[in-house]
Protein backbone atom coordinates (compact mmCIF):
# COMPACT_ATOMS: atom_id res chain seq x y z
CA UNK A 1 0.00 0.00 0.00
CA UNK A 2 2.81 2.37 0.64
CA UNK A 3 4.22 1.93 -2.91
CA UNK A 4 0.68 2.45 -4.05
CA UNK A 5 0.23 5.55 -2.11
CA UNK A 6 3.37 6.85 -3.83
CA UNK A 7 2.60 6.11 -6.87
CA UNK A 8 -0.60 7.36 -6.95
CA UNK A 9 0.45 10.76 -5.37
CA UNK A 10 3.09 10.85 -8.58
CA UNK A 11 0.94 11.02 -11.02
CA UNK A 12 -1.64 13.59 -9.22
CA UNK A 13 1.75 16.12 -9.40
CA UNK A 14 3.09 15.20 -12.71
CA UNK A 15 -0.83 16.22 -14.33
CA UNK A 16 -1.18 19.00 -11.86
CA UNK A 17 2.04 21.20 -12.06
CA UNK A 18 3.40 19.75 -14.80
CA UNK A 19 6.50 17.89 -13.97
CA UNK A 20 8.58 15.26 -14.98
CA UNK A 21 10.46 12.51 -12.82
CA UNK A 22 14.37 12.30 -12.90
CA UNK A 23 17.47 11.06 -10.92
CA UNK A 24 18.98 13.07 -8.33
CA UNK A 25 22.27 12.84 -6.48
CA UNK A 26 22.86 11.77 -2.61
CA UNK A 27 25.92 14.28 -2.15
CA UNK A 28 26.88 17.16 -3.51
CA UNK A 29 30.29 19.13 -3.57
CA UNK A 30 30.43 21.37 -0.61
CA UNK A 31 32.24 23.74 -2.34
CA UNK A 32 29.42 23.83 -5.16
CA UNK A 33 26.55 26.11 -2.48
CA UNK A 34 24.30 23.70 -3.28
CA UNK A 35 23.97 21.99 -0.14
CA UNK A 36 20.46 23.10 1.78
CA UNK A 37 21.54 24.25 4.96
CA UNK A 38 18.41 24.32 6.30
CA UNK A 39 17.86 26.69 9.28
CA UNK A 40 21.72 27.08 9.17
CA UNK A 41 22.37 25.25 12.90
CA UNK A 42 22.20 21.49 11.22
CA UNK A 43 25.46 19.88 10.02
CA UNK A 44 26.18 17.56 6.91
CA UNK A 45 27.21 14.18 7.08
CA UNK A 46 30.17 14.24 4.55
CA UNK A 47 33.44 12.43 3.47
CA UNK A 48 36.96 13.42 1.70
CA UNK A 49 38.07 11.66 -2.00
CA UNK A 50 41.11 12.86 -3.09
CA UNK A 51 41.21 16.02 -1.12
CA UNK A 52 37.83 17.14 -1.94
CA UNK A 53 34.77 17.60 0.49
CA UNK A 54 31.20 16.07 -0.38
CA UNK A 55 28.32 16.45 1.89
CA UNK A 56 25.21 14.31 1.97
CA UNK A 57 21.99 16.67 0.77
CA UNK A 58 20.01 17.51 3.43
CA UNK A 59 17.47 18.43 0.35
CA UNK A 60 18.08 19.32 -3.06
CA UNK A 61 16.69 23.00 -2.98
CA UNK A 62 19.51 24.19 -5.03
CA UNK A 63 20.36 21.31 -7.34
CA UNK A 64 17.20 21.45 -8.47
CA UNK A 65 17.01 24.80 -10.02
CA UNK A 66 20.30 24.39 -11.16
CA UNK A 67 19.39 21.63 -13.03
CA UNK A 68 16.05 22.97 -14.35
CA UNK A 69 18.76 25.77 -16.15
CA UNK A 70 21.62 23.13 -17.67
CA UNK A 71 19.04 21.33 -19.29
CA UNK A 72 16.86 23.82 -20.46
CA UNK A 73 13.21 22.92 -19.15
CA UNK A 74 10.63 25.47 -20.86
CA UNK A 75 8.69 28.19 -18.66
CA UNK A 76 5.83 26.41 -16.46
CA UNK A 77 7.61 22.82 -16.77
CA UNK A 78 9.97 21.26 -13.69
CA UNK A 79 10.93 17.73 -12.32
CA UNK A 80 10.56 16.02 -9.07
CA UNK A 81 12.89 13.73 -7.87
CA UNK A 82 12.98 10.83 -4.89
CA UNK A 83 15.27 12.68 -2.22
CA UNK A 84 17.24 10.64 0.03
CA UNK A 85 19.17 12.24 2.55
CA UNK A 86 20.15 11.98 6.21
CA UNK A 87 19.91 14.93 8.51
CA UNK A 88 21.85 13.41 11.91
CA UNK A 89 20.45 16.48 14.10
CA UNK A 90 17.11 15.94 13.15
CA UNK A 91 15.16 15.32 16.52
CA UNK A 92 13.72 12.18 16.46
CA UNK A 93 9.90 11.94 17.06
CA UNK A 94 6.38 10.57 15.68
CA UNK A 95 7.04 12.14 12.48
CA UNK A 96 10.60 13.14 12.20
CA UNK A 97 13.38 9.85 11.81
CA UNK A 98 17.22 10.97 10.89
CA UNK A 99 16.43 9.25 7.68
CA UNK A 100 14.75 11.76 5.38
CA UNK A 101 12.11 10.85 2.34
CA UNK A 102 10.37 13.28 0.51
CA UNK A 103 9.61 14.47 -2.80
CA UNK A 104 11.93 17.35 -4.41
CA UNK A 105 10.01 19.03 -7.05
CA UNK A 106 10.96 22.32 -8.78
CA UNK A 107 9.18 24.29 -11.60
CA UNK A 108 10.49 27.14 -14.22
CA UNK A 109 8.60 30.02 -13.92
CA UNK A 110 8.48 33.48 -15.48
CA UNK A 111 9.43 36.55 -13.85
CA UNK A 112 6.21 37.88 -13.72
CA UNK A 113 4.98 34.91 -11.93
CA UNK A 114 6.63 35.72 -8.48
CA UNK A 115 3.42 37.00 -6.73
CA UNK A 116 1.33 35.71 -4.05
CA UNK A 117 -1.20 34.61 -6.19
CA UNK A 118 0.96 32.31 -8.04
CA UNK A 119 2.06 30.67 -4.86
CA UNK A 120 -1.14 30.09 -3.93
CA UNK A 121 -2.06 28.89 -6.88
CA UNK A 122 0.66 26.06 -6.86
CA UNK A 123 -0.16 25.64 -3.40
CA UNK A 124 -3.77 24.71 -4.24
CA UNK A 125 -2.72 21.83 -6.78
CA UNK A 126 -0.25 20.10 -4.40
CA UNK A 127 -3.14 20.30 -1.81
CA UNK A 128 -5.97 18.57 -4.35
CA UNK A 129 -2.97 16.06 -5.38
CA UNK A 130 -2.55 15.14 -1.65
CA UNK A 131 -6.66 14.93 -1.24
CA UNK A 132 -6.85 13.11 -4.43
CA UNK A 133 -5.02 10.28 -3.47
CA UNK A 134 -6.41 10.06 -0.26
CA UNK A 135 -9.72 9.71 -2.33
CA UNK A 136 -8.50 6.97 -4.64
CA UNK A 137 -7.17 4.79 -1.26
CA UNK A 138 -9.94 5.22 -0.09
CA UNK A 139 -12.44 4.24 -2.59
CA UNK A 140 -9.95 1.10 -2.89
CA UNK A 141 -9.50 0.81 0.56
CA UNK A 142 -12.94 0.70 2.55
CA UNK A 143 -11.18 0.44 6.06
CA UNK A 144 -9.25 3.94 5.54
CA UNK A 145 -11.44 6.87 6.86
CA UNK A 146 -9.33 10.26 5.85
CA UNK A 147 -11.25 12.75 5.33
CA UNK A 148 -9.89 16.53 4.25
CA UNK A 149 -11.46 19.57 3.67
CA UNK A 150 -11.75 20.49 0.20
CA UNK A 151 -10.12 23.55 0.21
CA UNK A 152 -6.97 24.76 1.99
CA UNK A 153 -6.72 28.27 4.16
CA UNK A 154 -4.13 30.71 3.88
CA UNK A 155 -2.78 32.90 6.09
CA UNK A 156 0.18 35.02 6.68
CA UNK A 157 2.57 34.62 9.37
CA UNK A 158 2.35 38.13 10.34
CA UNK A 159 -1.85 37.48 10.94
CA UNK A 160 -1.06 34.75 12.46
CA UNK A 161 1.01 36.51 15.10
CA UNK A 162 -1.63 39.10 15.26
CA UNK A 163 -4.06 36.47 15.88
CA UNK A 164 -2.33 34.78 18.55
CA UNK A 165 0.46 37.41 19.65
CA UNK A 166 0.47 35.82 23.01
CA UNK A 167 1.78 32.39 21.76
CA UNK A 168 4.66 30.88 20.29
CA UNK A 169 5.17 30.03 16.80
CA UNK A 170 4.53 26.48 17.15
CA UNK A 171 1.51 26.93 19.54
CA UNK A 172 0.01 29.47 16.93
CA UNK A 173 0.59 26.42 14.01
CA UNK A 174 -1.65 24.50 15.59
CA UNK A 175 -4.32 26.37 16.92
CA UNK A 176 -4.86 27.73 13.20
CA UNK A 177 -4.46 23.88 12.17
CA UNK A 178 -7.01 22.04 14.22
CA UNK A 179 -9.45 25.25 13.62
CA UNK A 180 -9.21 25.38 9.38
CA UNK A 181 -8.02 21.79 9.19
CA UNK A 182 -5.94 22.69 6.33
CA UNK A 183 -3.76 25.70 6.33
CA UNK A 184 -0.57 27.39 4.37
CA UNK A 185 1.26 29.95 6.52
CA UNK A 186 2.73 32.42 4.02
CA UNK A 187 5.99 33.93 4.90
CA UNK A 188 8.82 32.45 6.66
CA UNK A 189 12.17 33.11 7.39
CA UNK A 190 12.14 36.74 7.87
CA UNK A 191 11.19 38.80 11.38
CA UNK A 192 7.73 39.54 12.21
CA UNK A 193 6.99 42.59 13.89
CA UNK A 194 7.80 41.13 17.47
CA UNK A 195 11.56 41.17 16.01
CA UNK A 196 10.98 36.99 15.78
CA UNK A 197 11.15 35.12 12.93
CA UNK A 198 7.97 32.31 12.58
CA UNK A 199 10.63 29.89 11.54
CA UNK A 200 14.28 29.93 10.44
CA UNK A 201 14.68 29.65 6.78
CA UNK A 202 18.04 29.45 4.98
CA UNK A 203 18.73 32.85 3.09
CA UNK A 204 19.45 31.58 -0.33
CA UNK A 205 16.59 29.52 -1.69
CA UNK A 206 13.26 30.43 -0.79
CA UNK A 207 12.11 34.51 -1.27
CA UNK A 208 10.77 34.87 2.62
CA UNK A 209 8.06 37.06 1.74
CA UNK A 210 6.66 34.38 -0.54
CA UNK A 211 7.25 30.91 1.14
CA UNK A 212 5.62 28.72 3.68
CA UNK A 213 4.24 25.70 5.25
CA UNK A 214 1.37 23.24 4.34
CA UNK A 215 -0.39 22.28 7.52
CA UNK A 216 -2.46 19.67 8.21
CA UNK A 217 -4.44 18.61 11.17
CA UNK A 218 -3.69 14.69 11.58
CA UNK A 219 -6.73 13.69 13.56
CA UNK A 220 -5.24 10.33 14.36
CA UNK A 221 -1.80 12.28 15.90
CA UNK A 222 -4.12 14.76 17.17
CA UNK A 223 -2.27 17.66 16.23
CA UNK A 224 -0.90 20.32 13.07
CA UNK A 225 2.19 18.39 10.84
CA UNK A 226 4.21 20.16 7.96
CA UNK A 227 3.61 18.43 4.96
CA UNK A 228 5.56 20.25 2.56
CA UNK A 229 8.09 23.52 2.76
CA UNK A 230 7.73 25.55 -0.34
CA UNK A 231 8.12 28.81 -1.74
CA UNK A 232 9.11 31.28 -4.83
CA UNK A 233 12.77 30.98 -5.21
CA UNK A 234 15.00 34.43 -4.47
CA UNK A 235 16.06 36.08 -7.60
CA UNK A 236 19.24 38.70 -7.76
CA UNK A 237 17.38 40.93 -5.40
CA UNK A 238 16.00 38.77 -2.61
CA UNK A 239 19.13 36.87 -2.64
CA UNK A 240 21.67 39.63 -1.53
CA UNK A 241 18.74 41.46 0.87
CA UNK A 242 18.27 37.96 2.47
CA UNK A 243 22.38 37.58 2.86
CA UNK A 244 23.29 40.44 4.41
CA UNK A 245 19.92 39.94 6.91
CA UNK A 246 21.39 36.80 7.93
CA UNK A 247 25.10 37.94 7.80
CA UNK A 248 26.09 35.48 5.25
CA UNK A 249 27.16 37.40 2.73
CA UNK A 250 30.71 35.52 2.41
CA UNK A 251 28.50 32.96 0.42
CA UNK A 252 28.11 35.56 -2.58
CA UNK A 253 31.74 33.64 -3.30
CA UNK A 254 29.73 30.02 -4.21
CA UNK A 255 29.70 29.11 -7.85
CA UNK A 256 25.41 28.68 -7.84
CA UNK A 257 24.93 32.35 -5.80
CA UNK A 258 27.53 33.79 -8.42
CA UNK A 259 24.89 32.55 -11.16
CA UNK A 260 21.55 34.03 -9.43
CA UNK A 261 23.34 36.93 -9.40
CA UNK A 262 24.30 37.17 -12.65
CA UNK A 263 20.49 35.77 -13.68
CA UNK A 264 22.16 32.47 -15.39
CA UNK A 265 19.63 30.26 -13.81
CA UNK A 266 15.78 30.48 -14.50
CA UNK A 267 13.32 31.68 -12.22
CA UNK A 268 11.48 29.14 -10.30
CA UNK A 269 9.26 27.55 -7.36
CA UNK A 270 9.85 24.22 -5.56
CA UNK A 271 9.79 23.21 -2.63
CA UNK A 272 9.61 19.34 -0.90
CA UNK A 273 6.88 16.65 0.42
CA UNK A 274 7.57 14.37 2.67
CA UNK A 275 6.61 11.34 1.29
CA UNK A 276 6.75 9.20 5.01
CA UNK A 277 4.16 11.85 6.38
CA UNK A 278 1.46 11.41 3.58
CA UNK A 279 1.90 7.81 3.79
CA UNK A 280 1.08 8.06 7.61
CA UNK A 281 -2.08 10.49 7.34
CA UNK A 282 -4.07 8.25 4.32
CA UNK A 283 -2.90 4.98 6.61
CA UNK A 284 -4.06 6.47 9.51
CA UNK A 285 -0.67 5.70 11.32
CA UNK A 286 0.95 7.32 14.53
CA UNK A 287 4.51 6.31 13.84
CA UNK A 288 6.73 7.09 11.16
CA UNK A 289 8.61 4.07 12.02
CA UNK A 290 5.54 2.18 10.32
CA UNK A 291 5.91 3.63 7.06
CA UNK A 292 9.51 3.89 6.75
CA UNK A 293 12.48 1.78 7.24
CA UNK A 294 14.92 3.63 8.81
CA UNK A 295 18.06 3.17 11.60
CA UNK A 296 17.12 3.93 15.13
CA UNK A 297 18.86 4.37 18.31
CA UNK A 298 18.81 2.00 21.25
CA UNK A 299 16.69 4.16 23.65
CA UNK A 300 14.32 4.55 20.35
CA UNK A 301 14.09 0.70 19.76
CA UNK A 302 13.05 0.64 23.20
CA UNK A 303 10.32 3.17 22.49
CA UNK A 304 9.39 1.65 19.28
CA UNK A 305 8.76 -1.87 20.31
CA UNK A 306 4.71 -1.37 20.51
CA UNK A 307 4.71 -0.17 16.61
CA UNK A 308 4.04 -2.60 13.73
CA UNK A 309 6.34 -2.27 10.88
CA UNK A 310 5.05 -2.36 7.14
Amino acid sequence: MIDEIKKTFESQIEKRLGLTKVGSPLFVKKSSGLQDDLSGKEKAVGFTKEDEEFEIVHSLAKWKREALGKYGFPVHTGLYTDMKAIRKDEEVDATHSLYVEQWDWEKVIDKSDRTIDYLKETVKAIYKSIRQTSIIMKQKYHFLTLDLPKTIYFITSQELEDLYPDKTPKEREQLITKDKKAVFIIGIGDKLKSGISHDLRSPDYDDWSMDGDLMIWDKFLDKAVEFSSMGIRVDEKSLLSQLEKSDTMDRLSLPYHQKIVKRELPYTIGGGIGQSRICMLILEKTHIVEVQQSSWQTKSEKELEGYKFL
